[in-house]
């Protein structure tokens, strides 16, 4: 019999986000095929007689090209096993899901889908930055800050001209690019976040302006894998933070 193959989205890195159907999914499987981004505490959930294979990247070094990911689905699939995608974010959002389902369906092989929560709101949210907020931003961008050929997405530039909250991920080696594209259109001082390891107990932030960000960001020693937040929204953190400071001082002082 053909076996079958689930996309499970682990979600931004904190093991506790995942879907309590996602850990269901993992808990009957025969391979497990995970990303760099998949938080190992997952693996956990694994039956121990099933195959573990990493075959994600790190820096640009592929332990599986995409087409040999293909064939090891379809490989597996074909003798009859549960083949698990277990995949950082949602599958379908940058994660190249789509393009395995398709390949998968070729051969018969039936699939289907587990959401998982996206970094692209939830580690905005764990630091307190909405996407949308009314009179501030009705909309917001996902975009990726590398295209397929290594050039900065074309969508950046359209984001920019808008007064919506714009969301970069794989964008951290073209920062000072991002940044300029917001400059030049006139929008130095709009706010923008650098979060680094979102959802985790090393998860790093900067925040500044789009004039100061890349000095900020080098400073403090921030890299990969992290998100960028563009706009209003941004300024949200501290109109909080400095809310519950009043509220505190005013309660001291009476």
């Amino acid at each position: 019999m053909i076996g079958k193959l689930t996309l499970v989205g682990a979600g931004p890195g904190d093991p506790e986000l995942i879907t309590l159907k996602g850990i269901k999914v993992l808990a009957d499987a025969d391979i497990v095929l995970y990303d760099a981004l998949v938080n190992k505490a997952l693996l956990e959930y694994v039956p121990d007689s099933a195959q573990q294979v990493f075959v994600g990247k790190r820096r640009g070094c592929y332990t599986y090209q995409q087409s040999e990911i293909n064939d090891l689905i379809v490989q597996s699939a074909l003798k009859g096993s549960h083949v698990v995608r277990l995949k950082g974010g949602d599958s379908f959002v940058f994660g190249r899901g789509a393009e395995e389902v398709a390949y998968a369906a070729q051969f018969g092989i039936s699939s289907s889908v587990v959401p998982g929560i996206s970094s692209s709101f939830s580690v905005p949210a764990i630091e307190n930055i909405p996407m949308t907020k009314r009179s501030v931003a009705e909309s917001f961008w996902v975009i990726t800050g590398t295209t397929k050929s290594h050039k900065l997405s074309d969508d950046i530039q359209l984001a920019a001209q808008s007064s919506a909250t714009v969301v970069i991920l794989m964008g951290m080696s073209k920062l000072e690019e991002i940044a300029n594209i917001f400059k030049d259109l006139g929008k130095s001082d709009l706010p923008i976040a650098v979060i680094q390891n979102g959802t985790l107990p090393s998860q790093r932030l900067a925040i500044s302006t789009m004039e100061h960000i890349t000095e900020l960001v080098k400073r403090r020693g921030i890299q990969n894998p992290a998100i960028i937040v563009i706009g209003e929204v941004v300024n949200h953190r501290q109109e909080v933070q400095r809310i519950i400071y009043e509220a505190i001082a005013t309660k001291v002082a009476c």
